[in-house]
């Protein structure tokens, strides 16, 4: 009878973890990595999971880095299902799902302190202009309001990023940036995690 107690036990907290915000976030971030390696050559690096520091004894969290010659691009990934509301210079954004509705960061803000954490790191390798913030939407959820060109759905990130297609950082200056952004991330684990969700509370904000 314990052996039964214990299995489902093990069933509801498996069924707790892959309902929860985290592993829906984990989702989001694996498609995008995954249409990364389909859609993009070469000349792209895709950075994953990037915790660093944010120079205020803190950390920032940027879903994907991604490298290439034309730019570098800070994305973040947003798993939501429902109806999305939202505005540019809005700080709150709103998910509906049937009557209920849901506040969330302004995503734009939240990958704006990413890019500037990011900006700080290649403050002396690479100019700000070649920075670009990306946010990406699964397609289970729909735009009810119109959004600005870089907040998109799916695979419409692929054909975001491929209008970028002035070559504006040498290979050699590339492979110096990746070594540079690999230098700052801080080593995966629980403990960066962890770190990571306490600096989020001290600062009274929504995970990454």
């Amino acid at each position: 009878m314990l052996f039964y107690i214990f299995i489902f036990i093990g069933l509801m907290l498996v069924v707790a973890y892959l309902s929860s915000p985290k592993f829906k976030g984990k989702l989001g971030e694996f498609a995008v990595t995954a249409q990364a390696k389909k859609y993009l050559g070469e000349a792209y690096i895709l950075l994953n999971d990037c915790t660093l520091s944010d120079g205020q004894n803190g950390t920032t969290q940027i879903d994907h880095i991604l490298l290439s010659p034309y730019g570098i691009f800070v994305i973040e990934t947003k798993n939501y299902q429902g109806w999305i509301f939202g505005g540019e210079r809005q700080k709150n954004w709103t998910q509906k799902i049937y009557k209920k509705s849901f506040k969330f960061q302004n995503p734009l803000h939240q990958n704006y302190k990413h890019t500037k954490v990011l900006e700080s790191v290649l403050e002396d390798v690479l100019g700000p202009q070649y920075l670009h913030s990306l946010i990406v939407f699964t397609p289970q959820s729909t735009f009810k309001t119109a959004m600005p060109a870089n907040v998109v759905q799916g695979r419409a990130w692929i054909e975001y990023v491929k209008q970028f297609q002035e070559e504006v950082i040498p290979a050699i200056k590339l492979k110096r940036i990746q070594y540079r952004i690999e230098k700052e991330i801080m080593e995966k684990g629980w403990k960066t995690n962890r770190l990571h969700v306490e600096s989020l509370k001290q600062k009274r904000i929504e995970p990454d």
